[in-house]
């Protein structure tokens, strides 16, 4: 062995950016803590749920519906298929046209589910604010 074996090290500090970036990273790992809900949380996840349920639903229903009313006038109007283009086009129609009343349905399923629920923290809430 030489008398010369050297060893260097160099360290470089990250930017802040890069401080933001590796930690945002980090924290994609980490596991969560499971916190208590806030009853504001609590009041949010509530009303997405009734009106997110509803959403999604009737959205997914229109969206069928409008895939096959499609297909029918691609029968109709490309493949010359006038009779059963007819009838696909038809029974696409259902769907969408029950979209909006399937929203109103289970938008009053959930509010009849969750409503009390909703009322008794939204008092509790607005209680807290004003000081009562």
């Amino acid at each position: 062995m030489t008398k010369n074996n050297k060893f260097e090290y160099v360290y470089v500090a990250p930017s802040e950016a890069e401080r933001k970036e590796i930690l945002s990273i980090k924290q994609n790992y980490e596991p969560k803590k499971v916190k208590a809900d806030t009853k504001l949380e609590r009041l949010r996840k509530l009303d997405g749920k009734v009106n997110n349920t509803a959403m999604a639903c009737s959205i997914s229903l229109g969206i069928v519906g409008l895939l096959i009313f499609g297909t029918g006038l691609s029968m109709i109007l490309e493949w010359n298929i006038l009779a059963f283009g007819i009838l696909v086009s038809l029974i696409g129609i259902l769907p969408m046209a029950l979209a909006y009343p399937i929203h109103n349905l289970l938008l009053k399923i959930g509010k009849k589910k969750y409503g009390a629920e909703i009322i008794k923290l939204s008092t509790e809430l607005l209680e807290i604010k004003s000081g009562k």
